[in-house]
């Protein structure tokens, strides 16, 4: 992605605004607005690209056959899938609600399910099943719409949501590699309204795994569309209250709920840039992250997803940490409490990795050995996924492989000390423990661990780094 600037001026330049008799010139006030709206447009990107990323994952299930309320997904995800940083590690039951008819009720059946509910904003609605209030037990849970002043049942497990469309994210754990058995379990969830005046039939489940997709705000993110996607939901939710600050940012750019988003060539070529600008600071923020908490070991290039300040809304109790909610949903989608817990629990933690070895950005031209001592501290399973550092979505290449799964790919393997490797040349005897990358492309790791132990908490077990190997140095191990 290359940035093209319109409006800044070379950094080299000073910045002086000219004042006669305490008036600004005309050519003062042109800088001045032109340099004023481009900062409010960059801190409005960042602050904002949750929220067309949700609009993204909400349009993009849609485009696929899911419609709110009614049709629901089940997907056994693959690389086709293009979403920020899924995984293939359960199957996902992908469902989409409207609560402009009112309160729904959603029931999960006992079972392994693991569910998140987030608006159109990304805030976190509810945890469900396995991390939720009823524990994988089963339960019945009420999703209010925004500034709802009805009755509320006693006997649900009740939930506010910012935003009438949520997205809710189940995921259903595939034991033994079941994957038809966990794809069933989903079907079993039911969706209904509070209200018995409406007439109402039983919600439909498609399957989605063989149709490609796009969840993510790609098509957007660099240019005029993030706006127009942005004023789409600006106009169409209630506002929250939360973000009255961030709404007179964007009203001095032209968006405002209830008028047209019309911008002139200026306030366009403004707003393009900021979008170039914007993106480019969190790309940097992802995968050149400064906080020095960020590392799992000293002496590794492993990276916490999540730091122990992040929660559900990035509070630390005294301010919202902005930084880490930009870097956070650059990369992924979705936010709860038990996503970022350092404890023993069913939700994975997650590493992740960019860096080789030596320090530098993992390359898909070269091939990696990543040694994982065994057994890993997992009551459950564990695995590895390799992203495109572009689209930070699961690699995709003739291979059709983007993860390397205990239960699956390596559930056969028994050595002390498991070899993994990655590059673009198949190795010879090792095809099963084995991701093929694309020259070309930068590619990143999250390591998971579903069911961690403490060992993984107190640093006792570490994974090793990537470390690069020539053609010349192992001709045992390529073809």
């Amino acid at each position: 992605m290359k940035l093209k600037p319109t409006f800044r001026r070379n950094r080299d330049e000073r910045v002086d605004y000219a004042f006669v008799g305490g008036y600004p010139t005309r050519e003062t006030v042109q800088r001045a607005y032109d340099d004023a709206d481009l900062n409010r447009a960059i801190q409005a990107y960042r602050f904002f690209y949750p929220t067309v990323s949700g609009l993204a994952i909400y349009q993009g299930n849609e485009a696929i056959g899911l419609v709110p309320n009614r049709v629901f997904g089940v997907l056994d995800t693959q690389p086709r899938h293009v979403s920020l940083t899924h995984d293939s590690d359960t199957v996902y039951g992908p469902m989409l609600l409207d609560l402009h008819l009112g309160p729904m009720i959603v029931e999960l059946p006992p079972g392994p399910l693991m569910a998140v509910a987030i608006d159109i904003y990304q805030g976190w609605v509810a945890d469900m099943g396995l991390t939720g209030p009823d524990a994988g037990n089963g339960g019945e849970h009420l999703i209010l719409p925004p500034r709802y002043g009805g009755n509320v049942p006693l006997d649900y497990h009740v939930w506010g949501s910012a935003s009438n469309r949520v997205i809710l994210t189940v995921r259903s754990f595939a034991a033994g590699g079941d994957v038809r058995g966990a794809m069933d379990r989903l079907r079993n969830i039911r969706v209904v309204p509070l209200s018995t005046r409406l007439q109402w039939e039983e919600s439909r489940w498609v399957n989605l795994t063989d149709r490609p997709q796009d969840t993510t705000p790609g098509r957007w993110e660099g240019n005029l569309e993030f706006w127009h996607a942005l004023h789409t939901v600006i106009d169409s939710e209630p506002p929250v209250e939360q973000y009255f600050n961030y709404y007179g940012e964007l009203a001095t750019l032209g968006i405002t709920k209830g008028s047209r988003f019309e911008p002139d060539a200026r306030m366009r070529g403004i707003l393009e840039e900021a979008a170039l600008i914007g993106n480019g600071q969190m790309r940097v923020q992802a995968f050149a992250d400064r906080r020095p908490e960020r590392v799992v070991w000293p002496d590794r290039q492993w990276e916490w997803i999540g730091l122990r300040t992040e929660n559900a809304d990035f509070s630390t109790g005294f301010y919202t940490d902005l930084g880490a909610r930009e870097t956070w949903f650059y990369q992924a989608m979705g936010a709860s409490p038990t996503l970022f817990r350092r404890a023993k629990g069913v939700a994975p933690l997650h590493w992740l990795c960019a860096h080789d070895a030596d320090g530098n950005y993992l390359d898909g031209a070269k091939t990696y050995r990543l040694i994982v001592p065994q057994p890993v501290p997992s009551t459950l399973f564990w695995s590895i996924t390799v992203y495109d550092a572009m689209t930070r979505s699961e690699i995709q290449t003739e291979q059709r492989v983007a993860a390397l799964r205990s239960q699956v790919e390596l559930k056969d393997e028994h050595q002390s000390e498991l070899e993994l490797f990655f590059g673009p040349t198949r190795p010879r005897g090792a095809e099963r423990r084995w991701i093929k990358t694309t020259p070309g492309h930068g590619w990143f790791a999250y390591f998971r661990i579903y069911g961690a132990a403490q060992p993984a908490f107190d640093r006792t077990w570490r994974v090793g780094d990537f470390t690069p190997l020539r053609h010349d140095d192992a001709p045992f191990f390529l073809i």
